[in-house]
């Protein structure tokens, strides 16, 4: 594709999960500017990226129950310039800053982070662990993973049949991200 801007409303939804489970294959890959809608096809995120396929796949885990269709452009070679420009133009379309770009980006664009959903239960027993760094690490990790069946079950209920790994190093400090 060329660097000319394609306006947001000129190109078509693409559905995120396909019949088969999967994420649009035609993005694998890819660089390019997408846009991240929800079931009711408002504009949740604008971003941009190497290979578009990876970062589906993060938002996918991030923002399960926000991600349903996409906007893509693609372009020939990187170029943040140009993919900053289709970006400003899809927002400016838009009429408004999406969530995912503004109060929310945090939580499309970092590391899901365990600790701020733990337990009433779980706070109590981190915070009862005073000098045993291994015992904080076993219990967030605990949660990490708690976190992240609630995640692989949100998707497995939406038919996504994409594989899913979290990277196990991070469990420990209370984190969740693709590996």
């Amino acid at each position: 594709m060329t660097s000319d801007i394609q306006s947001l409303a000129s190109l078509e939804f693409i559905p995120y999960i396909d019949s088969e489970g999967k994420l649009p294959e035609l993005v694998q890959g890819k660089i390019g500017v997408y846009g991240i809608f929800d079931k009711e096809k408002v504009l949740q995120f604008v971003g941009y990226s190497r290979d578009i396929y990876l970062s589906l796949k993060q938002h996918l885990v991030r923002q399960p129950l926000k991600c349903y269709w996409l906007k893509v452009q693609t372009i020939d070679r990187p170029n943040r310039t140009i993919l900053e420009s289709i970006r400003s133009s899809w927002i400016a379309e838009n009429g408004s800053l999406p969530t995912g770009n503004d109060a929310d980006a945090a939580l499309w664009n970092d590391p899901i982070d365990a600790k701020t959903v733990m337990t009433a239960a779980e706070v109590a027993s981190y915070e009862g662990i005073v000098a045993d760094e291994i015992a904080k690490d076993k219990l967030l990790k605990n949660v990490a993973r708690r976190v992240e069946n609630e995640i692989l079950s949100q998707l497995k209920a939406r038919g996504v049949t994409e594989e899913i790994r979290f990277n196990p190093k991070l469990k420990t400090s209370g984190l969740l991200d693709l590996k």
